[in-house]
């Protein structure tokens, strides 16, 4: 299916030393980032208490969140779970204060401005609980990216893999770089959506890299470059396509899906928008760094004297 045809071949190679200089710049700054305002972990890492509760009228989040700041727990998280009525509370963990009590101080707070708000539920999320969710996040993200690794080696040529590999690893580092600088919350729904990104980023990889293998097969007189531009104009109706069908549904979640999915949605929204650049703009011109050629596929043609030589 090709709703979007170039009769021209886009020569993006002829920009690839300006884009991966761009992206190594931002990469950078992520890693600058990350290493000195670090991730905001959320309560689901940090160890807290999560309360659901339940108002008979539509809540006003504004109001319940300047309402529990007045009454010393300036740095609650409020928002909407499920519908306007329901709202869902995340209190970090206070020093000697347990947990069952600290979600009885709350309920005490929001019961002075409205008595008939219902509580639902509550769950607790120890210090340890929470050590162990970071540990176990970050080895799920380690494990996944070996596991890619190991998939693009096996099924590319080594230079396509590295270029996939460092292309992917590119988007992930980034989107870490942007909830480290706004400070975002860091929930296990966004280490999900990272994950996501990573598998949705290969793939994108891989079209290319498969249609450029392709290409070396049959345009056996172009050069490299014009081999790379021909793949990625080829595939461009295909990323358009699927990029913009993906988020578009992406899309309804940041707005619509209300505090519980924005930062998830957030995250993909990044992740696709740098997921298309990098597969495009940096993991195709590396190639042309690493040297890739048609002997990388093509076995050259013996010679008649070779072919006699012992």
């Amino acid at each position: 299916m090709e709703f979007f045809k170039f009769k021209h071949d886009i020569p993006f190679m002829s920009y690839g030393r300006y884009t991966t200089t761009i992206s190594l710049v931002t990469f950078l700054f992520a890693i600058f980032f990350l290493a000195t305002k670090g991730l905001n972990f959320g309560v689901d890492f940090t160890g807290g208490t999560v309360i659901e509760v339940h108002y008979s009228q539509s809540a006003d989040l504004a109001n319940i969140r300047k309402h529990l700041a007045d009454s010393g727990q300036p740095d609650a998280l409020v928002q909407n779970f499920g519908s306007s009525h329901d709202v869902l509370i995340q209190v970090p963990i206070k020093p000697n204060i347990a947990g069952a009590k600290l979600s009885e101080q709350v309920m005490d707070i929001l019961r002075k401005r409205d008595a008939d708000v219902e509580m639902r539920r509550v769950e607790f999320v120890g210090p340890q609980v929470g050590k162990d969710l970071v540990e176990n996040g970050a080895l799920a993200l380690l494990l996944v990216s070996l596991g890619i690794v190991c998939y693009l080696w096996l099924r590319f040529e080594w230079k396509f893999g590295l270029s996939a590999i460092i292309a992917n690893l590119h988007d992930v580092v980034i989107i870490l770089g942007f909830f480290a600088f706004f400070q975002w919350d860091f929930s296990l729904s966004v280490l999900a959506a990272v994950l996501a990104v990573l598998g949705y980023s290969v793939n994108e990889s891989v079209v290319v890299f498969d249609r450029i293998r392709e290409n070396f097969h049959t345009m056996r007189k172009a050069n490299v470059s014009v081999i790379i531009d021909n793949a990625i104009t080829r595939t461009m109706s295909r990323t358009i396509i699927t990029h913009g069908s993906t988020q578009m549904m992406v899309l309804a979640m940041l707005l619509l899906g209300g505090e519980t999915l924005h930062y998830f949605a957030m995250a993909l929204t990044i992740g696709i928008m740098f997921s298309i650049y990098s597969s495009v703009l940096v993991a195709s011109p590396l190639l042309l760094l690493f040297g890739v050629s048609r002997d990388d596929f093509i076995k050259p043609e013996k010679t008649e004297t070779e072919e006699v030589l012992p």
